[in-house]
């Protein structure tokens, strides 16, 4: 079965930035990393001027799930990366209305703005403090599983019994699980717990969208107390 495709080529040197910079599994999550993200926005935001509806939550589940169990399948295969994308590119088609939605009430364009720059500045500070001090932080791993079992089940329970207050302490609970998922895997990729850049790329883009969506949740419902 062919290996994933390899995104960038070794680097010369010394020290600690050559030793990081020659982490073929880092260099390739972090470079698929950020061609996922530009391409999921891509599909947000053409969702956003196409007015595209909300995929329903049966859909949003069964695709999300049903993608996710296919890049698994496939994760030694250079279909991987395909696959990678079709998910990526799914998750941003169920963003675009709801950053329609936000974009309709009042100051939601500020708390879009917001949530983006909140999620980009704890991603890099997270990682950048697991890179400098290479802490194993695989010992969070059962805990942040537990954790998002109970959020999903509590965000379901909120939806159907319409509770503002049980849905914002989801967003926070989430985001919290998220930042803790963004440090548990890159401690994993540093320290060789995780060797396939495929599934290291997802667990980072779904901690990343986790967090965004969390975090539009809390600034939003903030700007509509204003």
């Amino acid at each position: 079965m062919n290996r994933p495709l390899v995104l960038s080529s070794p680097t010369t040197g010394s020290g600690w930035g050559a030793g990081i910079a020659q982490h073929k599994v880092l260099r390739n999550t972090y470079a698929l990393l950020s061609m996922t993200l530009l391409f999921s926005a891509a599909v947000a935001a053409l969702g956003v001027t196409l007015k595209l509806p909300p995929a329903g939550l049966i859909m949003t589940l069964v695709g999300y799930f049903g993608l996710l169990f296919l890049i698994h399948k496939l994760q030694n295969s250079g279909w991987a990366v395909p696959a990678v994308f079709a998910l990526t590119g799914f998750m941003g088609y169920t963003l675009g209305p709801l950053l329609a939605k936000h974009l309709s009430l009042p100051g939601g364009a500020q708390a879009i703005t917001l949530a983006l720059g909140a999620t980009g500045v704890t991603f890099l500070a997270l990682s950048g403090w697991v890179l400098a001090t290479r802490r194993d932080f695989s010992f969070m791993g059962g805990f942040l599983f537990a954790g998002m079992v109970i959020a999903l089940l509590a965000g379901v329970a909120a939806m159907f019994l319409q509770l503002p207050a049980l849905s914002l302490a989801v967003s926070a609970m989430v985001a919290l699980l998220s930042a803790g998922m963004i440090l548990f895997e890159t401690s994993r990729i540093v320290n060789g717990g995780e060797t396939n850049y495929v599934l290291a790329t997802v667990s980072l883009f779904v901690s990343i969208f986790n967090l965004f969506t969390s975090l539009l949740s809390l600034f939003g419902f903030g700007g509509n107390n204003d």
